[in-house]
């Protein structure tokens, strides 16, 4: 347990396995994919960041001090009523969203600008196991079912799985669920898919489950329930107060969103704009090699609310 005076509790650490780091607070990881799309800072109500594609047909929604955390959907156009929606709870750590907003970033790139449908529109594939295999490519094997009518894979840890219901629902209903870490309040990520989230999308939030790379956090930010079911490492050797230390790639991240924050308050939001904006994003998602530019923070992790669930 950690104390007010610790001196590691501002230390930064690699945690591993990922899926069982959390969150650290704010959203950076993942809105980095769509850095370069339209932000809408929101006052009033629970959400308080909304990303949207230029032509807003995907929202990807920031609700700082809420269960949910992370809302992310798309519709065939800006006014229709939503095809999807993936949710993710207040513990799962921003980099997993990072793989559903690189996969969305990509298809809105290849979408055809004139086209009302997409890849991120697409129907989801009749074989439940295309959703998750990027999990069972990893390892991960099935267990024993909770309910029936339900396929559950558990990671070779036991601390983190998926729940597939294959029983037939309407298209707002739960389909896919990813989870880890022990059931509770602040120990239990939970990532939820309806029924017609695209399995490719399902696919790539997996895959960065699947990943065995670490994260970097702050001691203070490892939930002292979780710190005997993780690896922390040093991200950095410890130097006094004398020592210059090369910055950490926190340090990069935090730098490059402060200048994100000036790139957004620039952001045109005329109907012709938001056009070319659309055209320029397509052009400049495609040309993307790696790690995209990070976004503005957003606001920390408040008093949230009552959870909605727990396994």
């Amino acid at each position: 347990m950690h104390t007010p005076d610790d001196p590691y509790l501002y230390e930064e650490v690699l945690v591993s396995p990922m899926y069982l780091a959390g969150s650290n607070g704010t959203g950076d990881a993942g809105f980095a994919p769509v850095a370069h799309w339209p932000h809408h800072y929101l006052d009033d109500g629970p959400c308080q960041l909304l990303v949207t594609s230029p032509d807003q047909r995907i929202r990807i929604g920031w609700f700082g001090d809420d269960f949910e955390l992370w809302k992310i959907s798309a519709a065939t156009e800006a006014a229709s009523a939503t095809r999807w929606t993936a949710t993710f709870n207040h513990v799962t750590p921003a980099e997993i969203v990072g793989g559903l907003t690189t996969a969305l970033a990509h298809d809105y790139a290849e979408a055809d600008a004139y086209d009302s449908n997409g890849r991120f529109l697409a129907n989801p594939s009749i074989y439940w196991a295309d959703a998750v295999r990027p999990l069972t490519d990893a390892g991960w094997k099935r267990g024993v079912p909770t309910k029936p009518g339900t396929v559950e894979i558990v990671a070779p840890d036991g601390q983190a799985g998926a729940v597939i219901d294959r029983r037939r629902y309407g298209p707002d209903d739960e389909a896919v669920t990813l989870w880890a870490g022990p059931p509770g309040w602040g120990t239990r990520a939970e990532v939820v898919f309806t029924a017609d989230t695209p399995s490719h999308l399902i696919a790539a939030t997996a895959a960065v489950m699947a990943d065995s790379a670490p994260v970097i956090r702050e001691r203070h930010q490892i939930d002292r329930r979780m710190e005997h079911l993780v690896t922390l490492t040093p991200a950095a050797p410890a130097a006094g107060p004398w020592v210059s230390r090369a910055p950490t790639p926190l340090d990069v991240r935090r730098t490059a969103v402060t200048q994100a924050v000036h790139r957004a308050a620039r952001l045109p939001r005329t109907a012709a704009d938001l056009r070319v904006m659309a055209a320029r994003s397509r052009t400049a998602t495609s040309t993307l090699t790696g790690a995209p530019s990070p976004v503005p923070a957003a606001v920390p992790l408040l008093s949230p609310s009552a959870p909605r669930r727990s396994r």
